[in-house]
């Protein structure tokens, strides 16, 4: 019972902070972030949020310095939009699997045009 309440928790946390970035936070160093999943602990004391950030690497330092200095405000509006009897501490984590997943796409796309152009052995 325990694992589906953190669960749910996990994605009501992600959903009110996706909307806080979107619709709350108006820093133009904040490049387009998207929340990409939160794990809190059992205790319900600490949540780690992982971000994926479109951009270069520049971009991803100063979306993350910024979400790490609009932590507090991200808190105080979980605290008022939610009614859990603690609010849990917020870390940001990077999340660079879609970046991942983009250069192994372009890899094997690269690899089949090459495969395409070279001659076939008979």
């Amino acid at each position: 019972m325990q694992a589906k309440r953190i669960e749910r928790l996990n994605q009501l946390v992600r959903e009110e902070i996706s909307r806080v970035l979107q619709r709350e936070l108006k820093d133009p160093r904040l490049g387009f972030v998207t929340v990409t999943g939160v794990d809190i602990t059992k205790d319900l004391r600490l949540a780690k949020v992982y971000v994926s950030i479109l951009g270069s690497e520049e971009q991803w330092k100063a979306s993350l310095a910024v979400l790490d200095s609009a932590r507090g405000f991200i808190h105080n509006w979980l605290r008022q939009h939610l009614s859990l009897r603690v609010t849990p501490t917020l870390q940001f984590r990077p999340d660079r699997s879609m970046a991942h997943a983009a250069r192994i796409q372009g890899l094997l796309a690269e690899l089949k045009t090459e495969e395409g152009s070279s001659p076939e052995e008979a």
